[in-house]
């Protein structure tokens, strides 16, 4: 359960290299899944080549597995929600997941438009409650195919499970961050994964570079433990992780499978020392730019 494969992406396809990685967890395709979603990271216009987003070329490789795993028929739809600088109608036009689709006859879902119920769930003694879209309910597999990536502010680092944080269908995301760290955890209570695989062909530390790693994992805590070892960052300093193993969400102690973190470690662009104030007002100037330009303000 806690196994993660860690594979460099060579001369082989970005598929054969993904099949690998599923290959070494073991990960078996369950033939009665018919309705399969997966959720990218699409925090915002930047595409691909910033590290920032996940690629739809790399989605699209996903696609054609499941396709030739299950069947041609097999519903497959990508999901996201709208943010408060972020609209999906903008982001899967401008991050190339609509032409993307059109060509493999999937769906592209905004979950903030989508029909949703009440859930309800405790963490750390607290109740949290959420609208949770019904179409992630009865899916009969969710893949999440996230970024690696610093994060300037308390919880550090992005991977699996703050990825599900997207799957709040709250466009006001902003009114969760007091509480990030359990609301991570709870929203990850809610919305279970079946699998994990971190797109991490281009990824961005104290630069953009492209190492060609991909990594998989049916646990989201061993993966995100992987992956914070990897850009440098200490897990046991990851509230949100540490939260995630004691509500039995995973286990903060990977099997790693191919190839070892720490060749990883040394050629991942190391973190960035820059002032939090310094890059959180250059990040806040250039939204409110493009947001302007596209008439979001």
């Amino acid at each position: 359960m806690s196994e993660v494969s860690l594979l460099k992406q060579k001369k082989d396809s970005i598929s054969d290299t993904i099949q690998k990685c599923l290959e070494l967890i073991e990960f078996n395709y369950n033939k009665d899944a018919h309705n399969i979603l997966i959720k990218p990271n699409m925090c915002y216009y930047w595409d691909s080549t910033t590290g920032h987003t996940t690629d739809p070329l790399f989605v699209e490789e996903i696609v054609k597995i499941l396709r030739t795993k299950y069947s041609n028929d097999v519903d497959i739809s990508v999901i996201e929600s709208d943010a408060s600088a972020m609209k999906c109608k903008y982001a899967f036009k401008m991050l190339g997941y609509e032409k993307m689709s059109e060509r493999n006859k999937i769906n592209l879902f905004n979950l903030s438009e989508m029909e949703k119920e009440k859930n309800s769930v405790t963490v750390n003694d607290k109740l949290y409650e959420f609208d949770i879209p019904i179409i992630i309910k009865n899916a009969d597999l969710l893949i999440n195919i996230p970024k690696i990536k610093y994060m300037n502010s308390n919880i550090k680092m992005t991977c699996a499970l703050k990825n599900i944080f997207g799957c709040n269908p709250n466009h006001k995301k902003y009114i969760y961050h007091k509480d990030i760290n359990e609301v991570i955890v709870a929203l990850n209570k809610l919305i279970k994964t079946d699998l994990c695989i971190v797109d991490g062909i281009v990824v961005h530390g104290i630069k953009t570079k492209k190492i060609d790693l991909i990594m998989a994992s049916k646990d989201p805590v061993a993966i995100d433990t992987a992956a914070a070892k990897i850009i440098g960052v200490n897990p046991n300093t990851i509230n949100y992780l540490k939260l995630a193993e004691k509500e039995k969400l995973g286990k903060m102690d990977p099997i790693v499978k191919g190839e070892s973190i720490n060749d990883w470690k040394k050629i991942y662009p190391t973190k960035t020392f820059q002032s939090k104030s310094l890059t959180f007002g250059y990040q806040m100037i250039k939204l409110f730019k493009l947001n302007k330009r596209m008439g979001l303000e």
